[in-house]
């Protein structure tokens, strides 16, 4: 299960952060160990980890309504994630 690093700018972090968003969506997913992270600088730049069963499945969910959905409730500016895949 490879292990995944996404980060973004959000429009506010402490939302993001108080968000269930997250294990919502990923979670039925069979994503793991979802953890997140801040800009200790207090930019609008958050990052998170994860483990993910089906890369497939998540990047699919993204494209979806539902994704775009929670992308929006959450404050994520989608143009600026970036997904990393630990290698």
């Amino acid at each position: 299960m490879p292990r995944v690093h996404a980060s973004h700018e959000v429009k506010d972090v402490q939302h993001w952060l108080s968000s269930p968003k997250r294990e919502e969506v990923f979670g039925p997913l069979g994503v793991t160990e979802i953890k997140t992270y801040v800009d200790p600088e207090g930019s609008n730049r958050v990052g998170l980890t994860m483990n993910v069963a089906d890369m497939d499945a998540v990047m699919g969910l993204m494209q979806t309504q539902e994704g775009i959905d929670a992308m929006e409730h959450d404050g994520v500016i989608p143009e600026t994630l970036v997904i990393l895949i630990e290698s």
